[in-house]
């Protein structure tokens, strides 16, 4: 804080970049913390064969936010890994991830930087049937690449990238090194347990999981319903206590400043106090004096009458123990001429 009383730069950018982060993060913990409550309101569904009566009963043959857990069941086609033998799904993703080292010409040091320079993913129809085999009640999945879905990863592979000297230099010179490329296939595999949670609705006597309307989240996982709210109940968790500790790092911030600014308005106030205490003593001061010991004091301690005369000047202003007091070479305190001998006075 400055003279002035004034937040200093710093700590107006400490102050607002501080509540601009917790109003950030406490958005976060919000839209978290919604998605784990609606998440905990689903309504879980058997599958059995029991499904279709109850989505019949069902307003509009249709459950607007239901859980349902089953393993995945090709409906004609299948996907082969191209890397896997006898590995198949329903879902299929190849990444191509290229990898390189950047030279920060800021910092003057070399990072790894990663980005993703093709992906190509394939689907085909699947069903979500159940673990019992005898129960032929089945769901037709809808866009699963709407859903929050994470692929088991089947074959990685990195290729590393070849480099002549004419190359190495031509690197050093950009601040660019590539290091190689990463081939990744991820896949949804035939048999896999997965957890389906979205709109299920019944058309034309085929039961459909599909994206939830209302801004509700759509979830196609491989963890089972339990694990999958406690995973999110955890996220919950840990944005709430981000939140706070920074929540509390802003109000410390505006404490201080606050306390910064009570401190300056009361060193002010005793200064204030300090300079009338001072201007009310000199005025008692010189109001106890009759009209003699006013005109006649000494200019420089004000108390003792005039008692000497400078020459060459010829001033009356200073009594003989403030003239003992007046540094060499002696001046006079009214014209600053130099003094060059003193004759006292006598007033009669």
């Amino acid at each position: 804080m400055d003279s002035s009383g004034i937040p200093s730069t710093g700590q107006i950018l400490l102050l607002a970049s501080s509540s601009a982060l917790s109003a950030l993060l406490y958005s976060v913990y919000r839209k978290k913390a919604s998605i784990a409550a609606r998440l905990s309101e689903a309504k879980k569904i058997s599958l059995d064969q029991d499904l279709q009566s109850i989505l019949a009963e069902a307003p509009g043959k249709c459950i607007p936010y239901a859980v349902i857990e089953g393993v995945v069941r090709s409906v004609k086609d299948t996907l082969n890994s191209q890397f896997v033998d006898s590995c198949q799904g329903v879902i299929a993703r190849l990444t191509l991830k290229e990898k390189k080292m950047v030279w920060n010409r800021t910092t003057h040091i070399w990072y790894d930087y990663e980005k993703v320079i093709h992906q190509r993913t394939n689907t085909v129809p699947f069903d979500l049937a159940s673990h019992d085999d005898t129960i032929t009640a089945t769901v037709r999945v809808i866009r699963p690449l709407d859903a929050e879905l994470v692929l088991e990863k089947t074959y990685e592979n990195f290729h590393q990238a070849t480099s002549s000297f004419t190359s190495i230099v031509g690197h050093f010179l950009s601040g660019e090194r590539p290091q190689g490329v990463t081939e990744v296939e991820e896949m949804l595999r035939l048999g896999a347990s997965i957890t389906g949670v979205g709109e299920l609705v019944m058309d034309g006597g085929v039961v459909r999981l599909q994206p939830p309307k209302q801004g509700l989240r759509y979830f196609l996982s491989s963890l089972d319903y339990d694990a999958l709210l406690e995973s999110h109940k955890s996220s919950v968790r840990f944005w709430r206590v981000l939140t706070a500790l920074m929540g509390l790092a802003a109000f410390a911030t505006v404490a201080y400043v606050l306390w910064k600014r009570y401190t300056w308005h009361r060193e002010k106030k005793k200064e204030r106090e300090m300079i009338e205490e001072f201007e009310e003593q000199r005025r008692t001061r010189t109001a106890g004096e009759d009209e003699a010991v006013q005109v006649g004091a000494c200019v420089m301690c004000l108390s003792q009458q005039r008692s000497c005369v400078f020459l060459q000047c010829g001033h009356v202003c200073a009594c003989w123990q403030c003239y003992r007091m007046i540094p060499v070479p002696k001046k006079c305190p009214v014209c600053r001429a130099t003094i060059d001998r003193v004759v006292p006075l006598y007033n009669s």
